[in-house]
């Protein structure tokens, strides 16, 4: 996989490691974000990397309505000091995770989060949709873990493009105010409403 600049410049911006030590991160974990990070991590070279361990008990409850109440979002993002709690940069990222969310309608924070019970059941419709449009049957696995990787992207907040930017997610942007504001952040969980929805028991 070609490692490119911008890949280094955001592994650089989240981790504060040096830009030839970026580049060999991404290049040995072939183009793996999170294996880069964690790379670096090993290495003792990641300063943001570092901040995941750290404790982020501080933090925002943000609320957002939109379209004169019909969508109703409620986020809580956290750091580790009162201080960048308080701080116009953090305040204004949980703002664009609650657009984010009222907008895209997430289902999940991260990928982790979604239950094996969906995965395999997606995974099941993937295939059998396959089958239907006649490919080939040693190509459905393929398919379907592609079908499942878009899935992912949808219903995943840290996997979606950002309503901003398309060409960022919100996993990049969460690591790039990491690096900014030199401090642990985690989405933590979020509840969106939609005005008339019925939610299934």
């Amino acid at each position: 996989m070609e490692i490119t600049t911008e890949m280094i410049k955001e592994l650089r911006g989240a981790t504060g490691a040096g830009i030839l030590d970026c580049r060999k991160a991404l290049t040995e974990s072939g183009g793996d974000y999170e294996k880069a990070v964690d790379y670096l991590r090993e290495k003792g070279m990641a300063t943001a990397a570092k901040r995941a361990d750290r404790e982020a008990s501080q933090g925002i409850v943000e609320l957002y309505s939109h379209g004169n109440g019909r969508v109703g979002v409620m986020v809580e993002v956290n750091c580790e000091t009162d201080f960048v709690g308080r701080s116009e940069g953090f305040r204004q990222f949980a703002h664009e995770v609650a657009l984010q969310i009222a907008a895209a309608a997430p289902l999940y924070v991260k990928e982790a989060d979604i239950p094996q019970s969906v995965l395999d059941h997606e995974k099941e419709i993937a295939m059998a949709r396959a089958r239907e449009e006649g490919k080939p049957e040693n190509l459905l696995e393929k398919i379907a873990e592609g079908r499942l990787a878009k899935f992912k992207d949808e219903v995943c907040l840290m996997r979606q493009a950002s309503i901003r930017d398309e060409g960022v997610t919100i996993e990049q942007m969460l690591h790039q105010n990491i690096g900014s504001l030199g401090e642990n952040i985690v989405i933590r969980r979020f509840q969106r409403w939609e005005l008339g929805e019925r939610k299934e028991e």
